[in-house]
């Protein structure tokens, strides 16, 4: 059994699973199956917790996201449940929605609709005129209120449009709130290497999240735009890129998460054309590509809590699990599986809950064939090497 937190492995260890909670951990000589119970013995594999994603787009059905906003909600929510089932056979069994999802599709997993990760969502990110969630071409100035329901952001300027906006996602029962701190790749009139909102706006959202006991999340690139957002009490940092080593002790300082998501670089590279990314996209692509895994290694080597996060859009969704690769050339394998099992539900605020083997814990359990310890790579081949997948009690995938 795969103890996340300290990186070890225990052996001769039983679980004891009833409905869709974990109920008894401990050896097995004082954890016995019943005649009724249906058991499992995993000698020669590892029982592990279920991975945490910190950061996806589960709406994000295409990579051309201002065509999207055009989509019909009900063909958008029927990919997004195609989109789900191959989040929760990657062996992800909860997910944190960057935009885009809402209560609607959180209930439709929940109630099993939908088979797919458990779903943490924000509804809507909040941007500037402009800014990283503003679809619109240069030549478009109409912005109908309502015009689409599956924008995956809100454009809104000035501290009472955002306290409102804020006040709406939670609302609709909003776990986070996403704020668009910087420029970035998919948005077609900004620069990667901007920086968004002012501080009075930025504290605005803050201070509303804080009073409904959620937080922030910032989308941000540039130390510029991640101190700016650290400074204002923003918990979270998506992507970072182009960090420097002046925002480490900022984090330090104010207990934040880092959440990398360097898989959609490396994948919008390769495979983002033929999946419709803009062309104005995807030029912008090369000024972050090369840029993640230094400030990776930045982040790293301070100590920072950095959780794992993906961030792929339409077709790419395929290559979630690539991540584990790619941070292997910075971070040992048990850091990694820190990063997408305890420091995931830290992120959350589901320690006990999820990301780990305990009792009360939620029954989220992959049976993997081989050592994550040794290599986080079996992580990367989900289809060979998840031989059993268990959520909530549940199981979707049982190769035993």
């Amino acid at each position: 059994m795969l103890d996340a937190q300290r990186g070890e492995l225990l052996g001769d260890q039983a679980v004891l699973v009833e409905d869709e909670r974990i109920v008894e951990v401990g050896d097995t000589a004082q954890i016995r199956a019943s005649e009724e119970d249906r058991s499992f013995d995993l000698g020669g594999r590892t029982l592990m917790p279920g991975l945490i994603d910190c950061h996806v787009h589960v709406t994000a059905a295409s990579a051309n996201l201002a065509s999207q906003s055009e989509w019909s909600p009900m063909y958008l929510a029927a990919r997004a449940s195609v989109i789900l089932s191959g989040m929760l056979q990657r062996g992800f069994t909860t997910v944190r929605d960057a935009a885009g999802a809402d209560f609607g599709l959180a209930m439709a997993v929940e109630e099993g609709l939908f088979a797919g990760p458990r779903l943490i969502f924000g509804g809507r990110a909040l941007s500037q005129t402009g800014g990283h969630a503003d679809g619109r071409s240069r030549g478009r100035t109409a912005l109908e209120p309502g015009y689409s329901y599956t924008d995956l952001g809100s454009v809104c300027d000035g501290v009472d449009q955002l306290r409102k906006a804020a006040r709406e996602e939670i609302k609709r029962g909003a776990s986070h709130i996403k704020l668009m701190l910087s420029g970035g790749v998919a948005s077609p009139t900004d620069r990667v290497d901007s920086t968004q909102f002012s501080v009075d706006e930025i504290r605005a959202v803050v201070d509303e999240a804080e009073a409904a006991n959620i937080y922030v999340l910032g989308h941000a690139y540039t130390s510029r735009a991640i101190n700016r957002g650290l400074e204002c009490g923003v918990r979270s940092i998506e992507h970072g890129n182009l960090m420097d080593a002046s925002s480490p002790p900022l984090f330090l300082r104010h207990q934040a998460f880092y959440v990398p998501t360097l898989v959609t670089y490396s994948a919008l590279a390769e495979h983002g054309r033929e999946a419709g990314l803009p062309e104005t996209s995807y030029r912008k692509v090369f000024d972050v590509l090369d840029a993640g895994l230094r400030a990776l290694e930045i982040a790293h080597r301070a100590g920072v809590s950095i959780a794992y996060g993906t961030d792929l859009l339409g077709a790419m969704h395929g290559m979630q699990s690539q991540e584990f690769v790619l941070r292997a050339q910075v971070q040992k394998p048990a850091e990694i599986v820190r990063s997408a099992t305890v420091v995931g539900a830290q992120l959350l605020r589901m320690e006990g809950r999820v990301g780990s083997i305990a009792a009360g814990a939620y029954a989220d359990l992959l049976v993997v064939d081989g050592n994550p310890l040794e290599d986080a790579g079996l992580l990367a081949r989900p289809e060979s090497s998840l031989l059993l997948i268990m959520k909530a009690g549940r199981i979707y995938r049982e190769n035993l």
